[in-house]
Order: C-alpha cells, then sequence, then structure tokens
C-alpha cells in the first residue's frame, strides 16, 4: 500500500505563495467572506435573463410547505393528486394530510425493515458487513419514492389536511426519527443475540413503533364525514367516509398507481430500455418493487411536456437540487453561478462522472406545472411546483432551464400509455438488480 505523506511546512508555503500570486485571489477573500460564495459568484447576465414565462402553465394553486422535514416526495405526490381532487371536488384550493401519509410510510418500514433484517440474519449475514451497516444507518430516514407514495396511498389512501394536520414532529422530525432509529437499532442487536426469539422481537419493536408514532403524530381517522362547500359556493356532503374510499373517488380517475417511473442512468453499463431495480428499497411489503425504465434524458423531457401541454396535469419528479440553485429568486441554471471562474478550478464532470464519483445523485422530488415550448418544439424553460413555502421564488414556484434539466433531473413518473413498444415490453422484463447503496437508489 502506497504510504500516505504529510503536508510539509515547505508545501504549505507554496500553497500561501500561490494564493498571494493570484492577482484576484484576496479580493476574492474579501467578497466571499463578508457575503458568502454564491452572492459573489451569481452570474448576473444569466439571472436576470431567466425568463419566469412559460408557454403551458398548470395551476396547482398555494405552494406547500414540507417545513424542517423531508417529505418532499409525499409533498410532490400529493401535489399531483391535489391538482386531480380540485378539480373533482370543484375546489380552487385543497391539500392532502401530509402528516397521515408519513405516519403510514413510516408505519409500514418498520414492518419491513425489521422483516428485511430478519431474513439476512437467519442467512448469516455478518452484523458488520457493508449491507448491514448501510440498511442500519439509512433506517427511518424521511425520503422516498414515488412507487413507494403510490404504495401508501393504494392501502391506506388519503384525508383532507385538516381532518389530520401537521404536528410538531411532523413538521420537524428530526428528535421523532431519531427516537424510531434508535428502537430499531435495538431490536436489529436484540435479533443478533444468540438464542433470539425474533417473531417476538419483531412484534414488539412493531408495537413499540406504533407508539412512538401515535404520541408524535396523532392517531390518524379510521373513517370522516366529508362535506366541503366548492368554489361556487354550492355546499356538498358525501357522509361517512373512508381514507381508501375518498383517494378512490377523488383521485382515482387519474390511475396515479399505474404510473411508471423513469429514469436517467447516465452509466454505461447501465443500457437504455432496461429496468434498474434497487436491494432492499421499498416500504410497504407486498406493494410494488421499487423499479425504474432507464431511459434517454431526452425521452424524459418529451413525456413531460406532452403530459403538460396535451393532459394538463402536474408531473412528479427527482433531481439532485442544490448544484446552481438560487433559492431565494427560485432559480434553476447550469451556468447560474461561477464557481470555476471564481476558484481558478475546472469543474468538468459530466452527468456520468458525478453519478459515479458521488458528486451527484437525486435527493429532492418536486412537480413540474409548466413549460416554455420554442416555435420549433425544443423546450427551453420549466416551471417547478416546490414545497418549500410561498415566501420564496415566484410564490413557491420555481424557474428551470433547460440544460439544467438535462444535468441534474434523473426521475419522473408517467403513464404507461406514453411508452412506446419497445419501453412496454422492457417492463416485463426482469430487472438490472443493484446494491441496496448504488447511487441510484438515493431517496427524495
Amino acid at each position: 500500500m502506497a504510504q500516505i505523506t504529510p503536508l510539509s511546512a515547505e508545501a504549505l508555503a507554496g500553497l500561501r505563495e500561490g494564493f498571494e500570486a493570484g492577482a484576484s485571489n484576496r479580493m476574492a477573500m474579501n467578497a466571499v467572506t463578508a457575503a458568502g460564495v454564491d452572492k459573489v459568484a451569481r452570474n448576473y447576465d444569466r439571472a436576470r435573463l431567466l425568463q419566469r414565462r412559460f408557454s403551458t402553465v398548470v395551476d396547482n394553486g398555494e405552494a406547500t410547505h414540507q417545513d424542517r422535514s423531508g417529505r418532499c416526495w409525499l409533498f410532490s405526490s400529493l401535489n399531483v393528486a391535489r391538482f386531480v381532487a380540485k378539480k373533482n371536488l370543484g375546489l380552487k384550493e385543497f391539500e392532502f394530510s401530509q402528516n397521515y401519509a408519513m405516519y403510514y410510510d413510516k408505519l409500514e418500514r418498520i414492518n419491513y425493515f425489521l422483516k428485511d433484517v430478519a431474513t439476512l440474519i437467519e442467512a448469516s449475514e455478518p452484523a458488520d458487513s457493508r449491507l448491514m451497516q448501510h440498511l442500519l444507518q439509512d433506517v427511518m430516514g424521511d425520503g422516498g419514492q414515488w412507487t413507494m407514495a403510490m404504495n401508501v396511498y393504494k392501502k391506506y389512501g388519503a384525508v383532507p389536511k385538516d381532518l389530520f394536520p401537521e404536528t410538531e414532529s411532523s413538521k420537524n422530525t428530526g428528535e421523532m426519527n431519531t427516537q424510531l432509529r434508535h428502537m430499531l437499532h435495538t431490536a436489529v442487536a436484540r435479533m443478533y443475540a444468540k438464542g433470539a426469539d425474533v417473531e417476538s422481537i419483531i412484534a414488539e419493536a412493531t408495537a413499540a413503533g406504533h407508539r412512538i408514532l401515535t404520541i408524535h403524530l396523532g392517531e390518524p381517522p379510521v373513517s370522516f364525514d366529508w362535506e366541503w362547500t366548492d368554489k361556487d359556493g354550492e355546499f356538498h356532503r358525501d357522509g361517512e367516509i373512508t381514507p381508501q374510499e375518498f383517494w378512490k373517488k377523488y383521485v382515482g380517475s387519474a390511475d396515479l398507481e399505474s404510473y411508471v417511473c423513469l429514469v436517467d442512468d447516465p452509466r454505461a453499463e447501465h443500457p437504455k430500455g432496461r429496468k434498474i431495480a434497487i436491494e432492499h428499497l421499498g416500504n410497504v411489503a407486498g406493494g410494488d418493487a421499487t423499479e425504474y425504465l432507464n431511459v434517454t434524458n431526452q425521452f424524459m423531457k418529451d413525456c413531460v411536456k406532452k403530459i403538460l401541454v396535451e393532459e394538463g396535469i402536474p408531473v412528479w419528479f427527482g433531481a439532485d437540487c442544490h448544484p446552481f440553485m438560487d433559492r431565494e429568486n427560485g432559480a434553476w441554471a447550469t451556468d447560474l453561478f461561477e464557481y470555476g471562474k471564481l476558484y481558478g478550478f475546472d469543474f468538468d464532470l459530466d452527468k456520468e462522472e458525478r453519478v459515479r464519483f458521488a458528486d451527484s445523485a437525486m435527493n429532492h422530488a418536486m412537480a413540474f406545472a409548466g413549460v416554455d415550448v420554442a416555435e420549433d418544439g425544443s423546450t427551453r424553460r420549466w416551471r417547478v411546483e416546490n414545497s418549500w413555502g410561498s415566501k420564496i421564488a415566484d410564490k413557491g414556484y420555481f424557474t428551470m432551464s433547460d440544460d439544467w434539466f438535462t444535468e441534474y433531473v434523473y426521475e419522473v413518473a408517467v403513464p404507461k400509455a406514453l411508452l412506446p413498444a419497445e419501453y412496454q415490453a422492457a417492463l416485463g422484463e426482469p430487472a438490472i438488480s443493484l446494491p441496496a447503496w448504488d447511487p441510484m437508489g438515493a431517496l427524495a
């Protein structure tokens, strides 16, 4: 093994001399230490010339707010669903309970995790293996995928937000997740003990998880009386209805559960037109597997454009939201910040290299709510419904340049009917199975 040599005093002196020799380095230091890097590196011309107008806009009302939680995938999927529900209910504003969806997602994940780990232990998986350590570290985060959201809605339905509102812990999930994680780690340690009664440990841990969730999030309704006044002032009463009935009646017409997840995995060894699956990734045991069809980024754009323009419904997607983001003004563009010029370093990784070398992965889910299409049919920019509240961007709606879509959007959920015959056939073929820690398994 090569020897790791120390950073010498001579080398450090050379670095200092090199910094002082750069004519603009001290000015850059003065500016960044006073104002922060984004204000200094912001490309003024690009920022002012990025238009906020679109040839197609899907109006989905007031932007939602996930607060200090990682529930973007639930917020964004429910934002698509609420668009459908609003049309069917004749409402101008409506919001589903994200707390209700999170409650059952986490309860199901407790069961999924415990049963998954029990199977691995039975197969003699070492406690210190890469797989077991990954599962233990990753458990009880807030992130998820479109298919995982649909698994929750298919089994548990959904309820209006005012019937199961936010709590302190749903808005700020850190402490609750810590306690759940500690409980599950304790359960796994007990499973590994000699002579352990694994079934009893699972039952006890599941009951404890249910108690913790109910204490933090409240007890979700099994049924409720539904009545509302529509945008024309007309009163309606549905009577007693279950969450499952509510979902089927007011969202079922869109058939969101049958949507296909398209992903742009840029790595050459993963061919386009093939399905990808991530081992041990899921939430509802017995639900649909979390699988993606690997396609070109351009095909993803074409599908999203078609849905927005022809069907007029928002489109769920997952992206790496951090690069080149102006959060306050609500903008993404690949040249919005000139970090390379500021630092004197060429950040030249392409999309495949960024994925391969852990520089980029999907970490946030949102919904496309508009597109600007040029005269030749190409897409110029995209309107994005975020879940960071209405006090930033254009009342919570962001603008994305088309080149940013190419580089940092990884996944979209679309109707199966949009796929050509060869892609439909590929859905019936076995998926390429990737390990649990693969970057395509990153959760929004």
